[in-house]
C-alpha cells in the first residue's frame, strides 16, 4: 500500500471571501494537504516558473484556478501551464463562478482537468473541495515530487 502524503494545492484566486472559504473548507474537512494561494494571474506563473520571490515555492500537485482573474485571465494561466513542458502535467481544476458554456468549452480545449462552479452555499462549496480533495489524494495517481521536473 502506497503511503499517504500531503499534496501541495495552489488556489489562483483574487477574491478574499472565496479564499478563506476555501482555506475554511480544507479546516472544516480536516484537509492535510498543504494549501497556498496567489492573488492572480501574473503571481501564478511566477510562482510557477520560481521567479520573483517565490524562488522556494514548492511545485504544486494540483493547481485550482479561477477565471475572473486581475492582471492575467486564468484562461491565460491555463493556456500557459499546459503550454509548459514542465508545468503540463499538473492537473488544473477550474474552480470558478462562471456557468457559461464558452468558457466551460475554452477550458476543456485549453486542457483544464476539471470545470467545477463554485457553490454559493457554504456548506456545498465544503462538499466540492472534500470531493475534489477526494478524487486527488485518493483516486488519482500524481507523480511524486521527486520524479517531477
Amino acid at each position: 500500500m502506497t503511503e499517504w502524503r500531503p499534496i501541495e494545492v495552489l488556489l489562483v484566486e483574487d477574491d478574499q471571501g472565496d479564499i478563506l472559504l476555501t482555506k475554511e473548507a480544507f479546516d472544516f474537512n480536516k484537509v492535510r494537504n498543504r494549501l497556498n494561494v496567489v492573488n492572480d494571474g501574473e503571481q501564478a506563473m511566477a510562482y510557477l516558473r520560481r521567479e520573483d520571490g517565490y524562488a522556494d515555492a514548492p511545485r504544486p500537485d494540483l493547481i485550482l484556478l479561477d477565471l475572473n482573474l486581475p492582471r492575467m485571465s486564468g484562461m491565460e494561466v491555463l493556456r500557459e501551464v499546459k503550454a509548459d513542458s514542465t508545468l503540463r502535467m499538473i492537473p488544473v481544476v477550474i474552480l470558478t463562478t462562471s456557468e457559461a458554456e464558452e468558457d466551460i468549452i475554452h477550458s476543456y480545449q485549453l486542457h483544464a482537468n476539471a470545470y467545477v462552479s463554485k457553490p454559493v452555499d457554504f456548506e456545498q462549496f465544503i462538499r466540492v473541495v472534500r470531493q475534489i480533495d477526494d478524487f486527488f489524494v485518493t483516486v488519482v495517481k500524481l507523480p511524486t515530487h521527486g520524479q517531477r521536473p
